[in-house]
């Protein structure tokens, strides 16, 4: 019954076009507002999304480092055991280290990265080669895969040129010196490829073979930075970590790859609550129209309020049946902006009518991911949004005295 005197509430025409005109404009405003929550959060997972694909073609699922210094020890022991751990696919050995690159006059300070053969079980680097090949090269021939920026700092050509990268890194131990120089130990690494995957990478790293920088750095056969580990499809990270830790001990620190870039996804996470809170503000603000339309229908339905009383209706039958009506315009508002944001993000998911400006971007149109939780958020929002603005009509409604005044 509450709905039926609700619909017919908001379908009957009213004495004064007004309450009409305000009712249709509480939808349209709910309607925008819920289309542009559906997109932004949208665009906000698209980019999650774009930027978490890039980011694991770098960073290991799992990274076991020293808890403490720059280097550790494993023995060919302990990685047997992490090799036969379930969910480890596969395992590579690093060394980084800050080192100082000259080629030609201007020297750059870069990371080098040192990598053994099963880096690219682990990583993706190789699916992101723009120029040349990925190629680390042996013990006859160091060669060095530079990222994209790094390369046009030193201005290197890795396809053509056949001078090599000289590399300066800091010698080991070394408390005296006479010269600078000798501090210092220094190589050459011929370059082999260029990799694009995201600005922080392209600017800073360049990789080689583990026993190039081992050598520079006086390390020996096990020292490592960290061992990069990549799990077996469908394994939990954060279980397989677990596992790990439970092997190696406190001395090792085991790392997800959400964990390796924590900072990061936590600020897009800001952002984009951030945004939901300035956009549920711009629906409660929209919802004022609804007060309005909904005390309006309270002032032209008093007769049939006081009739309903007169019956025998309790005040809770009365408020629900305007709590119902409000329902009603922030439900219609809510489908029609499902309906309009879900279009949008389609075409510009399929059709990309929006596009990025400049030509440095990995991708051309903004990137959209619909998710169904985000639906179901938004849903909760409007509803929560609609009855508070529905309450106090509701209420006015419910305590409205009754009056039988010949008419």
């Amino acid at each position: 019954m509450v709905w039926q005197f609700a619909s017919r509430y908001f379908r009957a025409k009213k004495s004064t076009n007004a309450i009409n005109i305000i009712a249709w404009v509480s939808v349209a405003a709910i309607a925008i507002g819920t289309g542009a929550l559906i997109v932004i959060l949208s665009v906000f997972n698209g980019f999650e999304g774009l930027v978490k694909s890039l980011y694991s073609s770098f960073y290991p699922a799992i990274r076991i480092a020293p808890a403490s210094g720059k280097t550790m020890l494993l023995t060919p022991e302990q990685l047997q055991t992490i090799r036969r751990t379930p969910g480890v696919a596969a395992y590579s050995e690093v060394v980084e280290e800050k080192a100082v690159l000259r080629y030609g006059d201007e020297p750059t300070i870069a990371v080098l990265k040192g990598v053994d053969s099963s880096y690219n079980r682990v990583t993706d680097v190789k699916g992101n080669i723009v120029r040349g090949r990925f190629d680390i090269g042996d013990d006859v021939a160091y060669r060095a895969v530079l990222g994209l920026e790094l390369e046009g700092a030193l201005g290197v050509d890795v396809v053509h040129s056949l001078v090599p990268v000289t590399v300066y890194v800091p010698r080991r131990n070394v408390n005296a010196f006479v010269t600078p120089e000798d501090a210092l130990n220094n190589g050459v690494l011929y370059p082999a490829g260029t990799f694009a995957i995201q600005q922080e990478f392209n600017s800073k790293y360049v990789i080689t073979h583990i026993d190039f920088l081992r050598r520079l750095l006086e390390m020996g056969a096990n020292e490592m930075s960290a061992l990069e580990v990549a799990a077996a499809p469908g394994v939990n990270q954060n279980e397989l970590k677990g596992r790990l830790q439970r092997q190696l001990g406190a001395t090792y620190k085991v790392q997800t790859r959400y964990e390796q870039n924590q900072s990061l996804y936590a600020i897009m996470q800001t952002e984009k609550w951030a945004v939901y809170v300035i956009l549920s503000f711009i629906m409660i603000i929209a919802a004022f129209n609804m007060i309005g339309s909904l005390y309006m229908l309270v002032i032209e339905k008093e007769k049939d309020i006081t009739i309903l009383k007169a019956m025998g209706a309790r005040k809770s039958l009365i408020m629900r049946i305007f709590l119902t009506e409000g329902l009603i315009i922030a439900g219609i508002g809510t489908l029609l902006g499902f309906v309009l944001g879900g279009s949008f993000c389609l075409l510009q998911q399929y059709f990309g009518i929006i596009r990025l400006e400049g030509t440095s971007f990995l991708v051309d149109a903004y990137p959209v991911s619909m998710h169904l939780a985000d639906f179901g958020l938004v849903l909760v929002t409007i509803v929560v949004i609609g009855l508070a603005a529905s309450w106090y009509p509701a209420r006015r409604a419910a305590v409205e005295a009754i009056s039988l005044k010949a008419t």
